[in-house]
């Protein structure tokens, strides 16, 4: 199956959805865009029906101020095709239905994006933080979040753009694309 088959094929069999490709030549993927409510059940298909027998990855997308995009990769290692499946979600309390019980690999890569995105994942067994310390407040992951750490300590890498050892004098330090001022912070400086 080429992959624009792949595709056709889910769509046909949920009888929803909408296919394109993406990549090109030989690294081209179906592409199937689903509704949420029928995420677990493209999920399903993909796997009895395509033979679509390995959960690669899951992740998601900040489509500021859309809402979120779920992406999931699954590949056939019988028929060597690979399908990327896709949700959208909206940004007020996202959810979405968990693919544990179906590829329980799915677990690890739910939990990351709760954690980082703030998505949760019905009927997982157990959303726990992953990768962030419990004192951690937010989802770093979503374009909202101010990444303030490089204007409370200077950054001890490569210099900021426009500045070299010949630069006279010393010009105030840059700020990040998009982290406001300290002062303009909830609470302020303190």
């Amino acid at each position: 199956m080429n992959p624009a088959e792949v595709g056709e094929r889910l769509v046909g069999a949920l009888g929803a959805g909408e296919a394109s490709l993406s990549g090109g030549g030989r690294f081209a993927r179906a592409t199937v865009d689903v509704p949420a409510e029928r995420w677990a059940e493209a999920i399903r298909t993909a796997r009895d029906e395509l033979g679509c027998d390995f959960f690669d990855w899951l992740s998601a997308v900040d489509e500021l101020p859309g809402g979120f995009t779920i992406v999931a990769h699954l590949w056939s290692t019988g028929q060597r095709h690979g399908l990327l499946v896709r949700t959208a979600l909206p940004r007020d309390e996202p959810a979405l239905a968990s693919v544990v019980a179906l590829f329980p690999g799915a677990a690890w890569h739910e939990r990351e994006t709760h954690e980082m995105f703030g998505i949760a994942f019905e009927g997982h067994p157990g959303l726990a933080a992953l990768l962030l310390p419990p004192e951690f407040e937010g989802h770093p992951l979503r374009k909202e979040f101010v990444l303030a750490s490089r204007v409370a300590k200077p950054w001890p890498g490569a210099k900021e753009p426009g500045e070299s050892e010949h630069t006279a004098g010393k010009r105030a330090p840059m700020r990040p694309p998009g982290v406001p001022d300290p002062d303009e912070w909830p609470g302020g400086r303190g």
